[in-house]
């Protein structure tokens, strides 16, 4: 029994990703996978989730089946901002974006292996969205800290969470700041399944 080459894979155990992909209406499966996201010396935010993501897609993919995968950063003045390592480090990262306008960088990749004598077929696209906080004072960003949200957030902060309040504009697409830009996705479906379609 081969597997069906248009299969979709979710390389990640973020409950967010999952419902966001869910609202495509496609069928995928969620399969985690380990990846180091240490940044590389010098990387820049946008190379920086690009790699990770098609690492993560790597790693899942088996054969016959399309793999996605995908990596957040809140990046300011071009620095990343990873996840908090606690809720210190979070207050920190908090008091830092207060009043500033910063960015939010996810890479999306597909990946699918090869397959019945077809070459593995890779895409990756990265999209950027700017976000701005309106100053914040101590008592909020504490509390906020304190609430243990930020503590697997990039940048500790989910927008579709309490720190939506911080928000004072969005440039770009929303679903991108909440960790998977859907209209990048649905793109890169339609280009994937096609050149599959095409090499099978």
């Amino acid at each position: 029994m081969t597997a069906d080459p248009h299969r979709l894979v979710l390389a990640s155990s973020s409950p967010r990703r999952s419902e966001l992909l869910a609202r495509l209406g496609i069928p995928f499966e969620p399969r985690p996978v380990e990846t180091d996201e240490t940044p590389r010396r010098g990387e820049k935010p946008e190379a920086l989730v690009l790699r990770l993501a098609l690492a993560k897609a790597r790693a899942a993919v088996r054969p016959g089946e399309i793999a996605l995968g995908a990596d957040t950063v809140v990046a300011l003045d071009q620095i990343v901002l990873g996840k908090p390592a606690d809720s210190d480090d979070a207050r920190r990262m908090l008091r830092r974006l207060s009043g500033r306008t910063h960015e939010v960088w996810t890479g999306v990749a597909l990946v699918a292996a090869p397959s019945r004598g077809a070459p593995a077929c890779e895409i990756a696209r990265a999209c950027r969205t700017e976000v701005r906080f309106r100053k914040l004072n101590e008592p909020e960003i504490a509390a906020y800290a304190a609430s243990g949200e930020p503590a697997d957030k990039a940048g500790a902060y989910a927008v579709q969470g309490g720190a939506g309040r911080f928000v004072e504009a969005i440039l770009g697409e929303l679903t991108n700041v909440v960790g998977l830009p859907l209209p990048l996705v649905s793109e890169l479906l339609a280009e994937m399944r096609a050149e599959v379609a095409e090499n099978r």
